[in-house]
């Protein structure tokens, strides 16, 4: 049978080190090759394919840092762990910096080893994934601003590619946060329209009379305020694409008119007598169930009738989970790119705990906290303390959980509120690097010396944090 162990790349000229290394790293299932110096290392690792690399720093000849730099050039997907001494953590940061996985300290201990060594084997598995995802995607023209590969979201494409190059209704259903506007504008990128107009209106957000106004246009003087004439979505659309968002939420005297319009593709504009011919394909988005909405009376029967030729239901986040790390991916980018910020990947544990949430918000939820955390975010790649506590990860540790009084009373002025968020991210951080204060000053973008003075200053006892 062939040999599956994780393949490991041991450089460091220190024969006894090599040799240490290659007990506990075998021991711990890796199957270990080792290089004296970096030359060879770069050697075996173009002849051969391996999961992870761990190199010394400081060797005679191409020293760490310049291997570590031809690996990323050569292999920019094979991670990288360097080992340094104690004195050596600056350059550590800068090999992190260079594109390094992470760094250990000698001595390590084989079960520190093994999980940062599982940590960058992992963090590669998840940049595969995401890479295999975009490939998918690729070809998909007109679906460039949405992101999914997952097979609900494939059979949505399906469908709207069948769909697009017709003139029949759409209906769009499923929960607030979806992208059901990002849909129905691939749908309309798709179509025989796509030169042509693409205009939506959100018809919860304007009061009745101002709503059929928006739709349908009207004539100057119709009512008071009427000061000129005004045209409507539907003329604003003609010879294109017209998204009636929450459809669901128009008033019953409203449906009568838009059902006119649907049934005859003729509007008068409010106050107006002049009949205007309209040509805009109608698709239609909700959150809401129209066939119970029709039972309880408040949506009219005929128009749903009229609306459902074409259904298509649109899933929520927490059925497509395995979308999540290109979803993040994708808002990283866009966000990094906006705030001009560092930040251009994730932990792990990051990827993790986004995949593990059940995203009540759905897309929108997740694009918002990844733009938070792309803001706070100093470094490279976006940690766990860049997360916010809203049920991504429940497992704060009790010196840091509020209790119910200080929940549910406000903050008393801004030097508290701002206090109480700093104790709050280095807790997370010390909780996260288990109490090593150097790795969760790196993690906090704040140098060793000040995370010491910050812990005192408010109190913070380290030994009383619960780890992970």
């Amino acid at each position: 049978m062939a040999d599956i162990r994780p393949r490991v790349l041991v450089v460091d000229d220190d024969r006894s080190v090599r040799t240490a290394l290659r007990v506990n790293l075998t021991r711990a299932g890796y199957d270990v090759t080792l290089a004296p110096h970096a030359e060879e290392a770069l050697e075996r690792a173009r002849a051969s394919r391996f999961e992870v690399v761990i190199t010394d720093v400081k060797m005679p000849g191409m020293s760490g840092h310049e291997l570590l730099e031809r690996l990323k050039a050569e292999q920019p997907e094979l991670p990288v762990v360097v080992m340094t001494g104690h004195g050596g953590v600056e350059g550590a940061v800068q090999a992190m910096q260079a594109g390094a996985a992470n760094y250990v300290i000698k001595p390590v201990s084989r079960d520190e080893l093994a999980v940062v060594l599982e940590r960058a084997r992992r963090a590669r598995a998840l940049e595969a994934e995401v890479a295999q995802l975009r490939a998918e995607l690729a070809g998909r023209a007109g679906f460039e601003e949405v992101v999914g590969a997952t097979p609900a979201m494939l059979e949505v494409y399906d469908l709207i590619d069948a769909v697009a190059p017709s003139d029949a209704l759409v209906l769009l259903t499923g929960p607030t946060g979806t992208g059901k506007e990002l849909l129905t504008r691939a749908l309309h990128d798709r179509s025989p329209r796509r030169e042509r107009p693409f205009v939506a209106v959100n018809c919860a957000a304007l009061p009745e009379g101002l709503l059929e106004s928006e739709l349908f246009g009207h004539e100057k003087g119709a009512f008071t305020g009427a000061i000129r004439q005004h045209r409507g979505k539907f003329e604003h659309a003609a010879g294109g694409t017209l998204l009636l968002d929450e459809i669901g939420e128009i008033p019953l005297s409203t449906q009568v008119r838009l059902l006119r319009v649907l049934e005859s593709g003729e509007l008068q504009r409010v106050g107006g007598s002049e009949t205007l011919t309209v040509d805009a394909r109608v698709v239609a988005a909700t959150n809401r169930d129209l066939r119970a909405e029709v039972r309880a009376g408040r949506f009219r029967e005929d128009l749903f009738y009229r609306l459902n030729v074409f259904h298509i239901p649109v899933p929520p986040l927490v059925h497509r989970l395995d979308d999540v790390p290109l979803l993040a991916a994708h808002f990283l980018k866009k966000y990094a790119q906006r705030y001009s910020r560092p930040a251009r990947d994730f932990t792990p544990e990051v990827l993790q705990a986004l995949q593990g949430h059940d995203w009540p918000g759905n897309v929108r939820e997740l694009e918002h906290v990844i733009e938070r955390a792309v803001i706070l975010c100093a470094g490279e790649r976006i940690e766990s303390v860049q997360l916010p506590d809203h049920g991504i990860d429940d497992r704060a540790p009790a010196s840091a959980q509020p209790t119910p009084e200080a929940e549910a009373a406000p903050a008393l002025n801004l030097p508290d509120s701002l206090e109480a968020l700093e104790r709050r991210l280095i807790v997370e951080a010390l909780r996260a690097e288990q109490g090593v204060q150097a790795r969760a000053a790196r993690r906090l973008g704040v140098s060793r010396s000040n995370l010491s003075y910050r812990i005192r200053k408010l109190d913070i006892v380290v030994k009383d944090i619960q780890y992970q």
